[in-house]
């Protein structure tokens, strides 16, 4: 998928990542700023990367059963719920209208592909990223998606534990450097 965004230009999700289908990707690829999201352990696929694919920090493919109902924004904040071409965001913003926190879904099928959550250094341990979560869970809900599924970092995954989501496969993401 594109991304387009500077050393982020393109994505590749790798559900099972053979050494067949890995050799055939890193050696069609030559754009520096593409990625590779695996869905495996770093110890299985990082050995079949060549050296100008920069492995990166581990992360996890999570996944939930959604439901509920969204809560209200807590005290300061107001929530703003936006839909724009299939992509809905959900936003906390401050008085000033800054974003505090935010995350953003898409549906596909009855699955909604979460991505983006964030929160503002300034905002964190205020319950803000759960406020999110569950708003993006109760909106997906409402529009028909019965599953939720995402790639969380390593403090994400604290996070979405807590909420419910469950491990579904470490994924290994490597960038092309050069």
């Amino acid at each position: 998928m594109d991304v387009g965004l500077p050393g982020h230009v393109a994505r590749h999700i790798v559900a099972a990542p053979t050494p067949e289908i890995l050799h055939g990707l890193v050696s069609s690829i030559s754009t520096p700023g593409t990625w590779l999201k695996l869905c495996a352990p770093v110890q299985a696929v990082a050995p079949l990367l060549p050296p100008r694919w920069s492995v990166q920090a581990p992360e996890f493919m999570m996944t939930v059963r959604l439901a509920g109902e969204a809560p209200p924004p807590p005290p300061g904040y107001h929530l703003a719920v936006t839909t724009r071409a299939g992509v809905t965001a959900v936003r906390l913003l401050t008085a000033a209208r800054e974003v505090a926190a935010r995350g953003q879904f898409a549906v596909a099928g009855t699955t909604a592909v979460v991505d983006k959550v964030e929160t503002a250094p300034d905002h964190r341990r205020r319950g803000l990223g759960t406020t999110v979560m569950t708003t993006i869970a109760a909106t997906a809900a409402s529009v028909g998606a019965r599953t939720g599924v995402l790639v969380a970092t390593a403090e994400g995954q604290a996070l979405y534990e807590t909420l419910g989501w469950t491990l579904h496969t470490p994924m290994t993401a490597a960038v092309l450097t050069a």
